[in-house]
């Protein structure tokens, strides 16, 4: 009966054999794969109900209502969308230089610079995480192989007060180094799928985003100089 068909190759079996070092590298890469997986799914939540409220901001924007209306229900809204913010941050530098009779071209200018600063913090919000699902994605395969070369060495440095060599001896010894690099690459394929997926989505919202500041800022330009209950109205 071949040796080697009696041996325990199961998971578990191969983690709890497998030397020290070993052990430490699957547990930190175990950790890392939850760590993942839990932005994954924060991220995915999070990224999908910023798109809701940035086109339910969107739809009233158009529809319709009193700049000022909007403004106002803006700073009302406690869980306001990143448009939404970026609106109120403009239309609050252009209220406040509009109140010091800055000239028109200048009210834009600010206004238009407001934005752009709220963008970037919306962004780098947006952007919040990511970067730790790239790292895991090309991280955690290398960690993996380290494991798997230090339980190959560990395995056959055993070896070396053994008389007979055979593939019994040895088989159970690099199945063991081997489950590090399969859980490395547990760890980092999801990963580097979710980044893609997410830098994606990211790159259409900062469009969405950028295109709103644009089309705004020609809303304000049309009303810079203009009374306040004119500029208010007036689209």
């Amino acid at each position: 009966m071949n040796p080697v068909a009696n041996q325990d190759f199961s998971i578990i079996t191969l983690v709890l054999h497998a030397s020290l070092v070993v052990q430490l590298v699957m547990a930190g890469l175990m950790c890392t794969s939850l760590a993942s997986w839990t932005v994954i799914f924060s991220k995915l939540f999070g990224l999908r109900g910023l798109r809701r409220g940035n086109e339910d901001f969107e739809r009233d924007f158009w529809s319709g209502k009193n700049l000022n209306d909007l403004y106002a229900a803006a700073g009302n809204h406690v869980d306001s969308s990143p448009m939404e913010r970026i609106f109120a941050s403009g239309m609050r530098e252009f209220l406040k230089l509009r109140e010091r009779r800055m000239e028109p071209q200048g009210q834009l200018d600010g206004a238009r610079r407001a934005m752009r600063a709220s963008l970037q913090r919306e962004l780098d919000v947006i952007e919040g995480n990511v970067g730790f699902l790239a790292s895991v994605g090309s991280v955690s395969p290398y960690v993996g192989l380290f494991g798997t070369v230090w339980g190959i060495m560990h395995a056959f440095v055993g070896l070396a007060n053994v008389q007979q060599v055979s593939l019994a001896t040895v088989a159970p010894g690099i199945a063991e180094a081997l489950v590090a690099t399969a859980i490395g690459l547990f760890a980092a394929i999801p990963a580097v799928v979710a980044y893609n997926r997410f830098a994606r989505d990211i790159d259409r919202i900062a469009i969405q985003l950028e295109s709103f500041i644009e089309e705004f800022s020609n809303i304000l330009q049309r009303n810079a100089g203009a009374p306040p209950a004119a500029a208010a109205a007036t689209r």
